[in-house]
């Protein structure tokens, strides 16, 4: 098949187009500023920004798929503020479906996130569930991808993590009780390769992720574990955690506002796993532990205080 990655330079995108060229599609990644190093080797590069329908059209000529990956990060705030998740979740998507019904794609994989709401409490989620509603309305065939948080080399959740560490004591907001659902990159990759190929997941929507419920405070005590440190975590109350967070939210260049408050009061996790329909058990996928080199794959030392 000849697949385009729209954002296939980017975290998630990199592992794809090496799993989709590994078996034997002709992979092209499209992003803004893609490079030969930046995707593996065998992959074609385009130039295009989602949110310019002709910098991309003319990408979109001759492929059978598309897998729309473009995604600002739900842990940080973007620079154009959260205006700016509209921009390019929901006018990306409109913008890819577009091109795609233009040219005769055959199937869009629609990355979208767990918790997508058109209606959601941030603007991450609100956008995502947004864009999957164009998708879900075009006249391509389509799949839905819901992944919880994404890790693995390249990514940020391990490093959002560490920026919220200080050392021996740590406040975290609401005492980290936030849950989360990690799935590994290299597990994620495998399976949005399955979307792409098998017209069994067509038209439908899937919610994936790991294979542990992990509070931010376990999350925090693996990776300074994995740093060699141990930490103790305070609690801070998520209303002192939202004051401050929506007082820096009209600083130019803040890290996180109020739209990351609100999105660490809200959990992660699937009430039903998806990864069964793709033929993956949870004892099959790695682990942040084993990830973070403190287990071995299919063992589980998830910290308990």
């Amino acid at each position: 098949m000849n697949v385009l990655a729209v954002g296939g330079s980017g975290f998630i995108g990199t592992a794809l187009c090496e799993e989709l060229r590994d078996r034997g599609h002709d992979v092209t990644a499209l992003s803004r500023s893609p490079s030969d190093s930046a995707v593996p080797e065998g992959v074609e590069t385009a130039v295009g920004d989602v949110t310019a329908y002709d910098s991309i059209a003319s990408a979109f000529e001759g492929m059978d798929c598309v897998v729309n990956l473009v995604a600002l990060s739900p842990l940080f705030k973007p620079s154009g503020g959260d205006e700016q998740h509209f921009e390019v979740h929901l006018g990306g998507t409109e913008n890819v479906v577009e091109a795609a019904g233009e040219h005769g794609v055959g199937r869009i994989v629609q990355m979208s996130a767990l918790g997508a709401d058109p209606h959601g409490e941030t603007a991450y989620i609100k956008s995502k569930g947004q864009a999957e509603i164009g998708v879900r309305n075009a006249d391509t065939e389509h799949v839905v991808i819901r992944p919880s948080i994404v890790f693995g080399e390249g990514g940020e959740f391990v490093s959002f993590t560490e920026t919220l560490t200080t050392p021996v004591v740590t406040g975290l907001p609401g005492g980290g009780t936030t849950r989360f659902q990690p799935i590994w990159v290299g597990d994620l990759a495998g399976m949005l390769a399955d979307a792409v190929e098998d017209d069994a997941y067509s038209d439908a929507t899937y919610e994936l992720a790991g294979p542990e419920v992990l509070s931010l405070a376990d999350v925090t005590k693996l990776v300074a574990r994995s740093n060699g440190r141990s930490v103790s975590i305070v609690p801070i109350p998520m209303a002192l955690v939202t004051a401050g967070l929506s007082l820096v939210d009209p600083i130019p260049g803040a890290p996180m506002g109020s739209d990351q408050a609100r999105s660490l009061k809200m959990d992660n996790t699937t009430d039903e796993n998806d990864i069964e329909a793709f033929g993956v058990a949870p004892r099959e996928l790695r682990t942040l532990e084993s990830y973070l080199g403190l287990s071995t794959p299919g063992e589980s030392n998830s910290p308990t205080g």
